[in-house]
């Protein structure tokens, strides 16, 4: 009999060929703005690429705050545009920001490529767990560690293909943010409970 405990499901494996689409609550997205991002008035005069979109429940919160945002994914969900990120060009330095929920298993992939074309700064939601592996530290953060690491204290609920709003899980999230420009020391921090306050009623409408 499978153990369903949910300690035990959230080390979940995707098939290679999964769209490993778990949407983020956007109170989640809006706490790295309110509660990590630096100047965030600034970015009301910047660009944005979300290229993992799914249904759009980050670039929508991420509308709230940039004068642009662009926004792709390799799959069709009705929302953005149908473009593998991973294999589509993009130039460096193209956009101010590349900030997404990447595929766990493609998020160093995605890390790399972002880096390369944002301007300003890379932010990417992935469990804590993104900071373990030797293959991850030599590929990326040996010589482009992350500015911040930002630790949920709240656990963020995420559920396959939909989001749900009195949905548990046992799985930590956080939000790991590159600045570009010179390299400074990786800085620890705790997005405090935030999940009331920034949370909508609207947020959860399909």
């Amino acid at each position: 009999m499978q153990n369903t405990s949910h300690a035990v499901m959230a080390q979940r494996i995707e098939p290679m060929d999964s769209p490993d689409d778990f949407p983020t609550p956007p109170w989640a997205t809006r706490g790295l703005i309110e509660h990590i991002l630096e100047d965030k008035n600034s970015l009301a005069s910047m660009s944005c690429l979300e290229p993992a979109c799914g249904a759009g429940h980050m670039a929508k919160v991420l509308k709230e705050y940039f004068a642009q945002v662009h926004c792709a994914d390799a799959y069709d969900y009705g929302y953005g545009s149908v473009e593998d990120f991973l294999t589509s060009k993009h130039t460096a330095d193209s956009i101010d920001w590349v900030i997404t929920n990447p595929p766990f298993r493609l998020a160093e992939e995605f890390v790399l490529k972002s880096l390369r074309i944002a301007r300003h700064g890379v932010a990417i939601l992935a469990r804590s767990v993104f900071l373990e592996s030797v293959g991850r530290y030599q590929a990326i953060f040996k010589d482009a560690p992350p500015s911040v690491f930002a630790q949920f204290v709240e656990r963020v609920p995420m559920v396959r293909g939909r989001l749900d709003s009195k949905a548990t899980t046992a799985t930590g999230y956080a939000w790991l943010v590159w600045y570009k420009g010179p390299q400074v020391l990786p800085r620890l921090a705790w997005i405090p409970p935030c999940r009331k306050q920034l949370e909508r009623n609207t947020d959860y409408r399909q």
